[in-house]
């Protein structure tokens, strides 16, 4: 979700497109190479986001910026991580199936991210989309308790 509002929950659209682009721009890499140690370099990007709140490319791109992060649009952190777990998870996947013999599955999971960060590319985020579902669904669950 993308605002022009700026608070601690908050992170500049340039440094997450940023994360999408090296992400695909590996997974590309990986599959036409079939050297998919590359795909270490989301993964953990990913697991630094995760546990420690520190993407490291984010990091790095932060460096890039022109203007103060606050005057860009921003998107919602709670949303960037939720896509981060489902992207890394996913990645892992790929990297651990290649490394087990199973260059099929390691296609069709890579397949899966780079589909999912090239829409959002594009502008529509499905992992936001699958979140809002999730919480309305979480929400309309209370209603029924109630």
């Amino acid at each position: 979700m993308t605002s022009k509002t700026t608070t601690t929950n908050s992170i500049p659209k340039p440094l997450v497109t940023t994360n999408q682009s090296v992400i695909v721009a590996t997974i590309v890499i990986s599959v036409l190479t079939n050297f998919y140690w590359l795909l270490l370099l989301p993964i953990l990007a990913g697991l630094s986001g995760i546990i420690l709140q520190k993407n490291f490319v984010i990091l790095f791109a932060k460096r890039f910026l022109k203007k103060k992060p606050s005057e860009y649009l921003q998107e919602d952190k709670a949303d960037l991580r939720f896509n981060q777990v489902i992207a890394t998870s996913f990645l892992t996947l790929s990297l651990v199936a290649w490394l087990t013999g199973h260059g099929i599955l390691a296609i069709v999971f890579a397949v899966i991210v780079f589909t999912a960060a090239s829409v959002a590319l594009s502008g529509f985020c499905v992992g936001c989309w699958i979140r809002f579902q999730f919480n309305q669904w979480k929400y309309r669950q209370t209603l029924k308790k109630s």
